[in-house]
């Protein structure tokens, strides 16, 4: 016995030792790795005076540069930058890649495992002072004052380098719910508006303009420069699980939110106080097939069945560019039928030519993550390069089919040597990179990056999640708010409520509905019921990456369908609905005497409206269809086509002593 004790335990010592050195080992590497980057970075940049005002002497040579003088014009200043840039330097520019940071706002120059995202993404100082890169989709930030303290300790490092290139930070939305970290992030520290398709349903530009100053605001505030939305997508396909994130369906009513929102972000022109837009997914993401998103190869084909392919276009036509975005993001998707090669839109020649050609858009065309690379840090697999169409090309080849279609950035990846590889073989001119570089490089000076690029942690804390801003977000999530129906019982409409009834309640805090009445623990001891609802879904298991994506039939199913009507049948029941996608439900339209629909609202938010706080006014941006054979029935790039449906588009009830003059259907816009 003593003897296997013995070897028991040398075993458990060659574990702990393997342990050891293995932590050891990991963190040398990283260690080497972040000194050998900061060893190549030069010292911070010296600040020279000239006639009583002070520039930063970026590329340190004792002289005051034309793209170092904030006087001369920002074309002056890109081409003397450009004329000293490297092919590196130059290929650095485009690729927009995602980075993370340490939560107390240090560097991130090893993984952590308080972020899973820090396993797959190169360390801070490779992407920067190794791989010249500097434009980064900001992955989970941390508190504001930290994310403030690390933004200016990576711009202090863009500064070392050698021409002290400034760093220009994106986000994906972060002002809604969140619920697909995909295509958005929560709100944390930010305040908390409804989703697009809530803004939409306000019909109130003056509010989404007053959402894109206040978002603006609390990006800069933390270093985001870069939005990468809106979304001018058209929700003509009600089974997309990227609904909640466009303005409807109605290409008049998403021209109109669109213009609103890149004027609150960028301002009348883009300057030193803008947050530049990306607006996606050119040119126009919604009418997928079957409503399958094309991040997956099920739902790479986009179908226009209806003829309809130049209604899309319209809130970009009308919309982004009308309102001077900056950038504009072009899908993954395959325009089926629309152009000479099946080929997904950002190798797509003919598709990024309507932007060049037909719209003379000279900004910044950034494709969507991912599209030439699958793999990460140490050969993980992070999403597999939606490249359709084009699969059986190299990395390399489909870089050189992405430029010589016109897209100037790539997004989601760290690749910038295959770009230096294809000019070295005499594949790719320089003078491609050239042009593409001038729009990056125009941004950045125009955003003022070059002159200041650091923020106050102080002011970060003061800003974001400001009480002002919180209230305005709370009154866009009140008027979101869809009635859909209203019923009457004897005489008089279920809604509001009153005289504190007993409440049975679910996904729901019993803390706010106290508030309002006695919470109850069963339905049949209830006088009413609230039902919290998410609209339905089919979940998918192929991987992480599709678990986000809530796509599929929009009808409840057994036995939950059956759960939720007994309770309906119960007690006079009211159900709100979080309306990501429309939903098809007859059924518990029906048998509720009252029916809500929000796009991102608190429990609070959502009782003052049912007790009579707050007078809904929201109108559905687009329609509600009977029945999945409706839905599967109608085309999927046509607005407001399935048959009967269930609520119009543009349907919403007030509190009036008049119902019917309360309820209004708008005109629809073809």
């Amino acid at each position: 016995m003593k003897k296997l004790f013995k070897i028991l335990g040398w075993i458990l010592a060659v574990l702990l030792l393997l342990v050891v050195g293995l932590i050891l080992g990991f963190r040398g590497y990283y260690s080497l790795q972040s000194s050998r980057n900061l060893s190549e970075a030069g010292p911070e940049a010296p600040v020279t005076t000239e006639a009583g005002q002070a520039f930063r002497d970026l590329n340190k040579n004792g002289q005051l540069d034309p793209y170092e003088d904030s006087r001369l014009p920002v074309e002056a200043r890109v081409e003397n930058l450009l004329g000293q840039m490297t092919v590196a330097e130059k290929a650095g520019l485009m690729f927009h890649g995602m980075i993370v940071m340490k939560n107390n706002g240090d560097l991130a120059e090893r993984p952590g495992p308080g972020n899973p995202f820090s396993f797959m993404i190169p360390i801070n100082s490779e992407l920067v002072a190794g791989r010249s890169m500097s434009h980064f989709n900001l992955m989970q930030p941390s508190s504001p004052r930290a994310t403030a303290i690390w933004h200016n300790n990576l711009q202090k490092l863009a500064e070392r380098t050698r021409l002290g290139i400034p760093v220009t930070i994106s986000s994906d939305p972060r002002h809604g719910s969140g619920h697909n970290p995909a295509a958005a992030m929560s709100a944390s520290a930010f305040s908390q508006w409804p989703e697009p398709a809530g803004l939409a349903a306000t019909r109130d530009t003056a509010l989404v303009r007053q959402f894109g100053e206040i978002a603006r605001q609390e990006y800069r505030a933390i270093g985001i420069r870069t939005a990468l939305h809106p979304m001018a997508d058209l929700a003509t396909e009600p089974r997309w699980g990227r609904v909640g994130g466009a303005f409807g369906e109605d290409a008049g009513l998403a021209r109109r939110m669109v213009y609103a929102y890149i004027k609150g972000f960028q301002g009348d022109t883009l300057s030193a106080e803008s947050v530049a837009t990306m607006a996606k997914h050119f040119p126009g993401g919604g009418p997928q097939a079957d409503g399958e998103d094309s991040h997956f190869e099920y739902g790479k084909e986009q179908v226009y069945p209806g003829g309809l392919f130049d209604y899309h276009l319209i809130p970009f036509e009308q919309g982004a560019l009308a309102a001077h975005t900056a950038q504009i993001m072009p899908y993954y998707s395959i325009p089926v039928g629309q152009t000479g090669e099946e080929t997904s839109f950002p190798f797509n020649k003919e598709i990024i030519d309507i932007l060049r050609d037909r719209y003379g858009f000279e900004g910044v065309i950034c494709t969507d993550w991912r599209i030439l690379t699958d793999k990460g840090m140490f050969g993980m697999t992070m999403l597999h390069a939606p490249a359709w169409g084009v699969e059986e090309l190299s990395p390399e080849e489909r870089l050189l089919k992405a430029l010589n279609a016109g897209v100037d950035q790539f997004g989601g990846e760290w690749a910038p040597d295959l770009a230096v590889g294809l000019v070295e073989s005499g594949q790719l001119p320089e003078a491609r990179l050239d042009d593409s570089a001038r729009r990056i490089l125009r941004d950045k000076f125009t955003l003022g990056l070059f002159d200041d690029p650091y923020i106050d942690p102080d002011a970060a804390e003061e800003i974001v999640g400001r009480a002002d801003f919180r209230e305005a977000g709370l009154l866009a999530q009140r008027k979101a708010i869809v009635l859909l129906k209203n019923a009457e019982t004897g005489g008089m409409a279920a809604l509001p409520l009153g005289d504190r009834p007993n409440l049975y309640i679910e996904n729901m805090d019993p803390a706010a509905a106290a508030n309002y009445g006695d919470v109850v623990s069963t339905p049949d001891s209830a006088d009413y019921a609230i039902l919290r609802l998410s609209a339905p879904y089919q979940p998918r298991s192929g991987s992480l990456l599709e678990s986000f994506f809530h796509q599929g039939d929009l009808d409840f199913k057994s036995p939950e369908k059956e759960r939720l009507l007994d309770i309906l049948d119960t007690v006079p029941t009211i159900v709100d609905m979080y309306m990501e996608r429309p939903a098809v439900i007859p059924e518990i339209a029906e048998r509720s005497v009252g029916l809500l629909a929000n796009f991102g609202a608190d429990d609070e938010t959502v009782l003052d409206v049912i007790f009579g706080g707050f007078n809904p006014t929201g109108k559905l941006p687009f329609e509600m269809p009977s029945s999945m054979e409706a839905v599967r029935n109608q085309h999927e790039d046509a607005p407001y086509d399935s048959e009967n449906p269930l609520f119009p588009f543009g349907h919403g009830l007030s509190y009036a002593a008049d119902s019917t003059a309360a309820m209004e259907t708008e005109a629809q816009e073809l």
